[in-house]
């Protein structure tokens, strides 16, 4: 049988620059050239509130992460599951301080009550068996 080498790592970004990701260095760019615009076109009050802004998200995006993923990743997700349907549906029945009372008061039924569970007995040879199932891989099937 070939054996093969399997990548180790696979989920480290490439440096570029330092410890600087492509990503990282792709959004420090835009962020940058959004800042350079803003210097050229806007008056010394504005620029300052948009350097604030336009920095901030810029860093935010390119070195913050919450959970092991970066920060784009997390905002996606915030704003998929605030925005859409919700798709998993828990039924939890709550009961009113009356009803439970009542319940209490009525006794366990017999559904919800202790059930005892036979255990099996399981003989040498088959307990042999089993184990010699799981040390195969499952091509022993034995005595079935």
């Amino acid at each position: 049988m070939n054996q093969f080498m399997v990548p180790q790592f696979i989920d480290v970004e490439d440096k570029i620059f330092g410890p600087i990701t492509t990503r990282q260095f792709i959004t420090l760019l835009v962020g940058g050239l959004l800042i350079f615009i803003s210097f050229k076109t806007a008056d010394t009050t504005l620029f300052i509130v948009l350097l604030a802004l336009i920095g901030g998200l810029t860093l935010l995006l390119a070195f913050v992460k919450i959970n092991g993923q970066p920060f784009h990743f997390f905002l996606l997700n915030i704003t998929q599951t605030t925005f859409s349907r919700p798709r998993r549906r828990v039924w939890n029945k709550y009961y009113k301080a009356g009803e439970l009372k009542d319940l209490i008061a009525e006794g366990m039924p017999e559904a919800l009550g202790e059930t005892k569970i036979a255990a099996k007995t399981l003989s040498h040879s088959r307990i042999r068996d089993l184990s010699l199932m799981v040390n195969t891989g499952g091509y022993y099937k034995g005595n079935e």
